[in-house]
């Protein structure tokens, strides 16, 4: 390497020019996984990562007076028994098991999630059930017939009321579009296996003692009720990472440093550039790996793609979390609660004792994060920091869940390009640029959830780099890493053409497809009738 130095703490500094193997975009889970694994199997790396301070991109931990504070938090679970190797190989000795308790609050009240329709009736009272169930009945009795949208098939489902409460608002909040422009199919699939007739019989017969079954007619307890947890936060991982890539002698992981170019060299490899707080530096390298949005990788690319501008159209919700400390030893035991309630703009509370005590470094204060989903440059985006902690003094108090002069600090998180969106042409742009660039450029390979514009899991982004490197080693694509256990909505874009035009490639083992398979369901647009008439 030239010209560059390795800092104490793992970061690496300095301008100039570098030539590895492998250049990576992104210290994330994706870039940092495809970073150790290249660098175990003897593969040079390059990492930038504009971050000055921090690796794990969404699933960093930020700290703050000593306290840490978690972007969403992230649980580590995983069906894929090679991504809990990597974990533990990674962190073998700082998992914590923590339970998890998640509930819905809503006017003073706390309603376990998912839901439990016996339960929400008796906490809504009297005259509140009696209209839920009125409106249940209306529903059951006239139901829509013409069923397009989530407001639709919910209110089908619940009625109008239960639909208003426990569903629209939260609804809308996260994905910043109307309930009556979501697809059906996306309440279809997140609303599973949940009817309101039969959650209240069943309600009745175990208050009757006619139900006794484990965990009182709960399903047994399995893995999901309880999770493993760095005992500092999903950054402590990711720091592990970094400092394992760096402490092989085959990488180095360059903070501070903004992606400014990818340009092919014109012999099969490429010359990352990036700006840094030093200067310019560029990276040699015969593979590239893109954790960065499909969007700013298409606009950064060199010669530039003919798929552009399909790629500029892709879009994203963006996030922001208010940490505040609270003079309280506690004040709810869930890991995080979900805010139905449309007086407020927080759309999540998260409560990071519960995650970890060792989160929150004095027994004497409670430290939450509330959480505003938002898109960048939005008002709310706009806000300053000052503004932004005191609308979430005053939303607490609103929620009645704290006064404000408990509230002895506070600090803001933004994170932009949090959730991909999927809008009804969102999969046509995702396979036209990926089709274009894996004819054009074999060795340049997209990963993670930016990466990818995919809504995954942490195993889901740490997957497709595990696989990615068996594809650097092997010197060919032998694995699809946008196999997503067969996904439907990538088979629904194969009519671009994208499919038939791909290689033929190795299928992923079991384990495998576990990891490829945790792609959450994301909300789509209802596609315009005039749209659907055309494709039809």
């Amino acid at each position: 390497m030239v010209n560059g130095t390795i800092a104490a703490d793992g970061h690496a500094n300095g301008s100039g020019s570098r030539k590895v193997d492998v250049a990576i975009i992104g210290a994330g889970p994706a870039g940092l996984t495809a970073g150790y694994l290249l660098t175990k199997r003897g593969f040079s790396v390059a990492i930038i990562e504009k971050d000055q301070t921090y690796v794990g991109g969404i699933s960093r931990t930020v700290e703050h007076e000593g306290y840490r504070f978690d972007i969403g938090g992230h649980r580590f679970f995983s069906k894929s028994q090679q991504v809990v190797d990597l974990w533990n190989e990674i962190l073998p000795d700082d998992f914590i098991q923590r339970p998890r308790m998640s509930r819905i609050y809503y006017e003073g009240k706390f309603y376990s999630y998912p839901l439990r329709a016996f339960e929400a009736l008796w906490n809504l009272g009297l005259v509140r059930s009696t209209l839920c169930m009125a409106s249940f009945a209306k529903a059951k009795a006239f139901p829509n017939r013409n069923v397009k949208s989530f407001e639709d098939w919910t209110v089908n489902q619940f009625g109008q009321k239960l639909y208003s409460i426990f569903f629209k608002t939260y609804t809308e909040k996260v994905w910043g579009m109307p309930c009556d422009e979501m697809s059906a199919d996306w309440a279809a699939q997140r609303i599973k296996g949940l009817s309101l007739w039969g959650a209240v019989v069943d309600g009745l017969k175990r208050s009757l003692g006619l139900n006794r079954r484990p965990n009182d007619g709960m399903q047994t307890k399995t893995l999901l009720e309880t999770f493993r947890y760095p005992r500092l936060g999903p950054g402590m991982m990711w720091d592990a990472a970094r400092d394992r890539i760096v402490g092989s002698g085959k990488g180095e992981v360059l903070m501070g440093h903004a992606f400014k170019q990818l340009a092919a060299d014109g012999a099969g490899g490429w010359r990352l550039s990036a700006t840094g707080p030093d200067g310019d530096v560029v990276i040699e390298a015969a593979h590239a790996i893109s954790s960065a949005p499909m969007r700013e990788l298409a606009a950064r690319l060199h010669p530039l793609p003919a798929t552009t501008l399909q790629a500029s159209r892709l879009k994203y919700r963006d996030f922001l979390t208010v940490a505040l400390k609270i003079r309280s030893e506690e004040l709810f035991p869930d890991n995080w609660i979900y805010i139905h309630d449309s007086k407020v703009k927080v759309g999540r509370i998260q409560n990071f004792r519960s995650w970890s005590p060792e989160m929150v470094p004095d027994e004497s204060v409670a430290c939450v994060g509330l959480e505003y989903f938002c898109f960048e440059g939005d008002a709310l985006w706009g806000s300053s920091d000052e503004e932004l902690i005191e609308l979430a003094k005053q939303e607490m108090a609103i929620l009645g869940l704290v006064s404000p002069e408990k509230v002895i600090g506070g600090v803001v998180v933004r994170q932009e390009k949090a959730y991909p969106v999927y809008d009804d042409e969102y999969a046509a742009n995702v396979a036209a640029m990926r089709t274009e660039l894996e004819a054009a450029h074999p060795t340049l390979h997209m990963v993670g959830r930016n990466g990818m514009h995919r809504y995954n899991n942490q195993d889901h982004a740490m997957m497709t780099a595990m696989l990615t490197v068996e594809n650097i080693a092997a010197g060919a694509r032998i694995y699809d890493t946008w196999c997503v256990n067969e996904d439907a909505e990538y088979h629904e874009a194969g009519n671009e053409g994208s499919q038939g035009t791909l290689p033929a490639r190795v299928a992923p083992s079991e384990d495998q497809a576990a990891a490829l398979a945790s792609v959450r369901d994301v909300p789509a647009r209802i596609v315009p009738e005039k749209a659907a008439a055309k494709a039809a």
